[in-house]
């Protein structure tokens, strides 16, 4: 299961989710500026604050690094 957390202002979380998208990956979106506790379950999880953070089954990515969710997910480019 792949959890994407992220906020509709933020440009990286929209081209992260396109790229998941146009890849056929699916992913569960979790906006967590909708409730403080989908907000506090990404700091758990990663220790930040900032947006976007990847969940790819426990491995923790923050921020849209191509190259670890390429690596991760055996996407060919």
């Amino acid at each position: 299961m792949i959890k994407v957390y992220s906020t509709p202002a933020c440009a990286y979380c929209v081209t992260l989710k396109k790229f998941l998208t146009e890849k056929g990956i699916e992913f569960e979106g979790i906006d967590v500026s909708e409730k403080e506790e989908f907000l506090q379950e990404m700091v758990d999880k990663s220790g930040q604050m900032g947006v976007p953070v990847i969940d790819i089954n426990g491995q923790i990515i923050v921020g849209f690094n191509k190259e670890k969710i390429v690596k991760l997910l055996d996407i060919k480019e």
